[in-house]
């Protein structure tokens, strides 16, 4: 796939994806309005924290799938390798991980437990996802190359070191 391909297809999807659930899912819930009284401060600050890094971890993931797997992380434009690198080196699902952390971010800093609720809904259909069509057809695509990655890497829980492929 061409970069600018890969670009414009990442970017559709990134406004898609992550954009409806972690964005539009919680402001229907919530209108992203706070909960009145507001939660104390250091609980705000760290929701604040969390949703920022998290928005960090999705648009370096995104791109990585341009550059390293020159594809998209869309199903009808996949990628022409493996994505390892980078944060995929610590966790297999950082998107994933990324956008049920925003989610639970929002909950924080808004004070609305709707949205804890709704991070673990999140996260347990993204789970299925993976299960049952993500891991089959990156084997399939990939073979022993995702099944090395994957004995080596978790899925939702990263490693506290890098995994180094050459080291598998």
């Amino acid at each position: 796939m061409r970069t600018g391909a890969a670009v414009a297809g990442s970017s559709v999807f990134f406004a898609v994806a992550p954009g409806v659930v972690a964005g539009v899912g919680p402001w229907a819930l919530t209108r992203w309005e706070g909960a009145d009284p507001p939660w104390p401060l250091p609980v705000r600050v760290a929701g604040g924290v969390l949703l920022a890094a998290c928005a960090v971890v999705l648009v370096q993931a995104f791109a990585r799938f341009v550059r390293e797997g020159r594809g998209t992380p869309a199903p009808v434009g996949p990628t022409e390798r493996l994505v390892v690198g980078g944060l995929y080196r610590y966790v297999r699902n950082p998107m994933y991980v990324a956008v049920v952390g925003a989610i639970v971010g929002q909950a924080l800093l808004l004070g609305r437990p709707v949205l804890l609720v709704y991070a673990a809904l999140a996260g347990a259909g993204m789970w299925a996802f993976v299960r049952g069509y993500e891991e089959p057809n990156l084997t399939a695509r990939y073979g022993e190359e995702y099944r090395a990655y994957r004995r080596a890497v978790p899925g939702w829980v990263p490693r506290l070191r890098p995994w180094t492929p050459d080291a598998a």
